[in-house]
């Protein structure tokens, strides 16, 4: 490595992008020392508790006809915090690097971007700032679930003595009950929240069990691959309520199937058995 490499690769990242940006530069949009609170990272002492990140971007746009002083007709400088708060609230992250490539993915939605050089910095977790550096160019963007049109999945709730249809179209979800009886007496309202979760989970594996066309799913991305293939999953809860700010604190039932149906945009909550469905639901719901 270079003097000139090193001083690119621990300067400003502005002073980056300029050097790769050859003889004919685009115009650029950046945002310095951006700093957020958040709860990220993948050590159980890091979870509960905000720490903060720095986040510098730079932005390089596509050539345009002048825009004069019409705000509507340049990347807004809102479009990047935006961005970052967006993908921040979206799902608890474990890896900066995760939330590096959502973030720019989510900026290069955008009509202007061409380029994206992207830093996030954990500011609290050592001596120094630890972080991130990532550059994403609008060739080699994946397309997102919302620019591909995420399909609208039917939410199936069942109580514990429901039986599964015979015949369930696809895209669905199915939310097993929480089993009723006694489970680990727990100390705190979050280790009861666990343990219920475990336990709706342990439903979720042997119903799957049961019928074998059923897949079980833990993560967001799991559930979003099934359900662009058309497939009926069975919903394993933990890691995805966990993981999402704004998930219910009760692992009820009905609580977390409505919740999950309004999160997905799925077109209805069709509840099998005798399931109470918290008032305010936003989604269409009927019974079984």
């Amino acid at each position: 490595m270079t003097d000139d490499d090193t001083r690119l690769a621990l300067g400003p990242l502005d002073a980056r992008a300029a050097a790769l940006a050859g003889p004919n530069p685009p115009d650029r949009l950046s945002l310095r020392d951006h700093v957020v609170a958040a709860d990220i990272g993948a050590f159980q002492v890091e979870r509960g508790q905000a720490q903060r990140l720095r986040f510098n971007v730079v932005v390089e746009l596509r050539p345009q006809e002048a825009a004069g002083d019409d705000v509507d007709r340049i990347l807004s400088y809102d479009r990047i915090t935006e961005a970052i708060a967006a993908e921040l609230h979206a799902e608890r992250l474990n890896l900066l690097e995760t939330l590096a490539e959502r973030i720019a993915e989510r900026i290069l939605g955008e009509p202007q971007p061409l380029r994206v050089f992207l830093r996030i910095e954990k500011l609290d977790r050592g001596p120094g700032a630890l972080g991130v550096e990532i550059v994403r160019s609008r060739a080699g963007a994946p397309t997102s679930a919302a620019a591909a049109g995420a399909p609208r999945p039917v939410v199936h709730v069942l109580d514990a003595a429901a039986d599964l249809p015979e015949r369930m179209a696809g895209p669905a979800v199915i939310v097993p009950a929480l089993p009723e009886g006694d489970r680990p007496a727990a100390a705190t309202p979050e280790a009861r929240r666990r343990i219920a979760l475990l336990a709706i989970e342990q439903v979720a594996w042997a119903l799957a069990s049961r019928h074998p066309g059923l897949t079980v799913v833990a993560t967001r991305t799991e559930l979003d691959w099934a359900l662009k293939q058309g497939q009926t999953v069975v919903w394993a809860p933990s890691k995805i309520v966990l993981d999402t700010p704004g998930a219910p604190e009760a692992a009820e039932t009905g609580t977390l199937a409505a919740w999950l149906a309004g999160d997905l945009g799925a077109s209805a909550l069709v509840v099998h058995g005798d399931v109470a469905v918290p008032a305010g639901c936003r989604v269409p719901l009927r019974s079984a």
